[in-house]
Parts: structure tokens; sequence; C-alpha cells
């Protein structure tokens, strides 16, 4: 596959988000059971975002030939679209110059040594680095005793999105497995807003497509969502339930990898369950999905 289409990408994005707005959620008439639409018409749009109907509806069609950042900003005013939502649509409208595909492409992501020094000296507190079509690079000890032997995986199968659709142990160890699910795609569409023209993605996306319906229905809504922070619920095969906040830090110098920790709230259970796997170590990896 050569990529995803972003004139396609671009349009059905500006379709959904459209449609997920209701005339009184921007003070305008509904007009009751006469609505042909499920949101806002194109028209009301137009109007909210200061643009005409006419150009509105070129950019809706995937056409975003010379907009500019501030009809831009407008409509994303309009349509009322978080920050997240916001880059995704620039990315898709005014994509910047793409590097030759067979380096935008390249298998390889190299972790910094200095980098992978450091997750090897973090040994009380989960930690790994994903880069590009949500890759998972480099991991600590403890991220395998959470995680599971990543190591006894082949590099291709080392991969978020193919371990939470595909491996039916993972929806075991995450509790609320349907909110990773969702972040697990909208972490995907970002990354195509800022690649589409990626062949390994669109290859991952039409593999995970075919193969779990779950993924194809929420890669239908085009939700986007930067990885940040938060908590997870998880329960685990050795010590059981586990509360976690996780922390997201992208690097400087590269901003499509990110640094990725878990910790819990000292004197928990969750801390003690951190404790009893740091001491198990490779045992208990050897206990987690594979």
């Amino acid at each position: 596959m050569d990529g995803l289409d972003r004139r396609a990408e671009l349009s059905e994005f500006l379709r959904t988000r459209r449609a997920r707005l209701k005339p009184e959620d921007v003070g305008l008439p509904s007009f009751g059971r006469h609505r042909r639409v499920p949101g806002l018409r194109r028209e009301e749009l137009a109007q909210l975002a200061g643009v005409s109907v006419a150009y509105y509806t070129r950019l809706e069609q995937g056409n975003g030939r010379n907009v500019s950042a501030e009809v831009l900003d407008a409509i994303a005013r309009a349509l009322r679209l978080s920050d997240a939502e916001q880059a995704h649509l620039t990315h898709l409208a005014k994509p910047k110059q793409q590097r030759r595909r067979a380096t935008a492409a390249r298998a390889q992501q190299p972790v910094r040594v200095a980098l992978l020094q450091l997750l090897e000296s973090i040994d009380t507190v989960p930690a790994y680095v994903t880069g590009r079509r949500s890759e998972i690079l480099a991991w600590n000890r403890m991220a395998a005793a959470l995680f599971g032997d990543w190591g006894g995986l082949p590099a291709e199968e080392r991969n978020w999105a193919r371990l939470v659709f595909l491996n039916p142990d993972y929806r075991d160890l995450f509790v609320d497995w349907d909110q990773k699910a969702s972040d697990m795609v909208s972490f995907l569409r970002m990354d195509a807003g800022r690649h589409p023209d990626d062949p390994r993605l669109s290859a991952l996306v039409g593999e995970l497509s075919v193969k779990s319906e779950e993924f194809r229905r929420l890669w239908a809504t085009h939700d986007v969502k930067e990885k940040s922070y938060g908590v997870k619920r998880m329960r685990h095969p050795l010590v059981g339930d586990l509360t976690l906040s996780f922390e997201t830090f992208r690097l400087v110098d590269d901003e499509e990898q990110a640094f990725v920790t878990y910790h819990a709230e000292p004197g928990s259970p969750s801390a003690e369950a951190l404790r009893l796997l740091a001491s198990w170590g490779t045992d208990a990896a050897a206990s987690l999905p594979r």
C-alpha cells in the first residue's frame, strides 16, 4: 500500500467533526424534524467560520490547496476542535514537505544510547520508548514484568496497536480495554495526519481493519488524540489489580519518539504490587502475554 489518501482523510475528518455539532450547540435554530443532516449544514459552518460556502465546500471535498492558516483557525473555532484536532486539520490541509518516501518509511528508528542507558537504570518504574506507528522501540525490565516479554516477539509484532487489537491477552490485562483501544486508534490517526504517505502505516491500518471489527469501527470515527498522561487500571496475572499513572515525554531531538513511564501512588497496594514485580523480574515477564 502506497499510503493513505490525504484528500479523503481531510474530507472525512471535516465531515465527522461537522456532524457531531448540533445547531443548538452554536446558537443556531434546529428546525426540529425538518433537518436532513445529523449535525451542522455546510452553510451553517461556513457562516460561523466567516468564509463562503463554496470555499468551505472545496475544503471539505479535500482541496486544501492555498488555504490560509487564518481560515483554518476560523474553521477550527467554528468546529470547536481540540488542540490535537486543530493540529490534525493543519497536517491534512497544509502538509509539511515530506522527506523522500524511503527515508520517511524507514524500518529503523534508532534510540539514543544515553536513552537506553536511562531505561536500564530505572529499576522500579516501568518505562519504554515508542516511535512511529505505535512501534515499541525500547523498554526496561519493569516494563517487561508489567506488559510482557516484548523481547520474545518478532520485531514487527512489537507494536501497541497490534498487541491491543490482535492479542486477546491484552484485553484481560487492561481493565478498561475499550478506552485503551479508542486511545490507540486516536494516536494512530494523529500519526497518519503527519505522515499520510507512509506505506508501512497504511499497511498496518489495512491489516488491523481486516482483522479487527473494533479497530475498523473506531478508525471510521476519525477521532485524534496526542499521547499525554492519565491513569490506567490493569489486572496482572501475578499481582492482580493495579492502578497506575502514566506520563508521556516527547523527545526534544525526535518528536516522533516518546518516553513513557508508569508509577503507583506511594504506599498504595499498586505500589506494593510493582515492588513485587521488581523482585520477580524475568519470572514475572515470562507469565505475561506474548
